[in-house]
């Protein structure tokens, strides 16, 4: 019987280029979806863009350009940083697409039908910047904390609601029934808070004539979805609902991962959606923090932004991503800086993995060839099982950073394994088939997290006739000053 796994990231605004602090998101989900294939499950990864809202209308008109061009433009730029991540997503969703923009308007129609969806007047305190509204207590000297260089805007109209009020007890019902569904529990307890303080009905349209750049309501073409509405929708349209439902059967619920300001819309507001719709909830919601850099909150207006291709033109991909994976907090918010990565990189890659490669293959390359029966060490063995096991444990409470420290312990352990037996003395078959256990088995654990140096290392020991032929395929991660 196969086994199915759902991870998906929340999907970026089209409206400016991704800096490094939006890659930690995805390179997560992307560890996890690798983790799991080599498990055994079939895995679905999606991500994609959010292309709608007035912030994405206003950016395109300021730049003098028809909204499905300039969002076409930057979905571009988001695939190709895609792939400068090495991600594996399997499905890429854009909130344009035809299938989509469907998936929603008949999303709306079940949960109208179901008595959720009403018409009234809309008064808001409104951030452009978040593309939400705020109450007076979450504003700063009339300001959102977030954007503080744009006005909030006043907002009063006709528009059609959502009738989240009607969903308190089934929430807190549902997060009740299931503990871990939100993940770090710190953040589980907010939303419980936020849901038992009362939820109120909040709108989920926009007047066609003010902000046409959305999809239309069904039977009122004076109407357009709320981004946030249609955006959230993407996570069951990516899997084919409602028309083609084998993939979506199977997949869902799934496991969502987003970062802290996500974290009311995906495990309250999107709950209460599906639930609106008689379809299950999600699986889990995984919240991550954010990135700062040099202490200081990722800014245009700081001037402190820092673009992964940057990192990853000097660096390599493998480098980022590790420094991704290993070097932040999966729960907190971690600091970025060049000395820091720099540092990690020389230390942990270039002295740590690329240097305990780089001594085993050329011991290995003196042996040219051996056995692949020869009989492993049972301290090796017992190291390789004991790492094996913490990374399934510490993969399964999405602590890839601890998952990263037990492999570095291993290679740790190899470097201590070479200057205890000394091979380079006599060249001793035995020890260094050991060494060669220790490394194929680093390339297996490293895939998840840092692919092309793990399929180096494993095309370094070529299989073949009952015999491992050790080849030496450069250096993996040269020193960087």
């Amino acid at each position: 019987m196969e086994k199915y796994r759902y991870i998906t990231t929340t999907l970026p605004y089209v409206n400016a280029p991704l800096h490094i602090g939006h890659s930690l998101e995805f390179i997560f989900a992307d560890a996890l979806a690798r983790f799991w294939r080599q498990k055994g499950y079939k895995v679905i990864f999606n991500t994609g863009t959010d292309e709608h809202g007035l912030k994405i209308y206003r950016k395109a008109l300021s730049e003098n350009k028809d909204p499905k061009d300039y969002v076409d433009a930057y979905a571009e730029r988001f695939k190709k940083l895609i792939q400068d991540l090495n991600l594996s997503n399997t499905h890429f969703i854009r909130t344009t697409d035809e299938h989509h923009i469907k998936a929603t308007q008949k999303f709306w129609e079940i949960s109208q039908k179901n008595g959720d969806v009403y018409k009234g007047i809309y008064k808001a305190n409104y951030c452009v910047g978040c593309e939400l509204e705020k109450t007076d207590s979450e504003l700063i000297n009339g300001k959102c904390p977030l954007h503080p260089n744009l006005e909030i805007e006043k907002i009063e109209e006709e528009n059609y609601f959502f009738r989240f009020s009607a969903y308190q007890e089934k929430l807190l019902k549902f997060y009740e029934e299931n503990p871990e569904f939100v993940v770090p529990e710190f953040r589980f307890n907010e939303i419980k808070n936020f849901v038992k303080n009362g939820l109120e009905d909040f709108s989920i349209s926009r007047l066609k004539s003010k902000m046409p750049w959305g999809i239309e309501i069904p039977n009122d073409p004076d109407q357009v979805m709320y981004v946030w509405f249609d955006a959230l929708i993407n996570y069951i349209s990516t899997l084919g609902w409602p028309d083609n439902l084998k993939d979506f059967n199977n997949f869902w619920p799934g496991i969502q991962i987003a970062g802290k300001d996500n974290l009311r819309q995906q495990s309250a507001i999107w709950q209460a959606m599906l639930m609106s719709t008689k379809l299950s909830p999600s699986k889990q919601i995984i919240i991550h923090g954010f990135l700062t850099i040099n202490g200081q909150k990722i800014s245009k207006t700081i001037g402190n932004v820092i673009y992964p291709e940057e990192i990853i033109s000097k660096y390599g991909k493998d480098a980022l991503r590790f420094w991704m994976l290993s070097e932040t907090q999966p729960f907190e918010d971690s600091d970025f800086s060049l000395e820091k990565f720099n540092e990690a990189y020389n230390a942990k890659l270039a002295n740590g993995l690329g240097n305990f490669y780089s001594r085993v293959i050329s011991l290995a390359d003196k042996i040219k060839e051996f056995e692949t029966n020869n009989l492993i060490s049972k301290e090796i063995e017992n190291q390789i099982n004991e790492t094996r096991k913490t990374i399934d444990e510490k993969m399964e409470k999405y602590l890839f950073n601890e998952a990263m420290q037990s492999i570095w312990k291993l290679i740790s352990f190899g470097d201590y394994y070479i200057n205890k037996t000394e091979p380079w003395k006599n060249y001793d078959k035995k020890t260094i088939f050991n060494l060669i256990v220790i490394l194929d088995n680093l390339g297996s654990m490293l895939l998840p997290f840092i692919p092309e140096t793990a399929e180096k290392i494993t095309k370094s020991i070529i299989n073949e006739n009952n015999k491992i032929i050790p080849k030496k395929l450069g250096t993996l991660f040269p020193k960087i000053n």
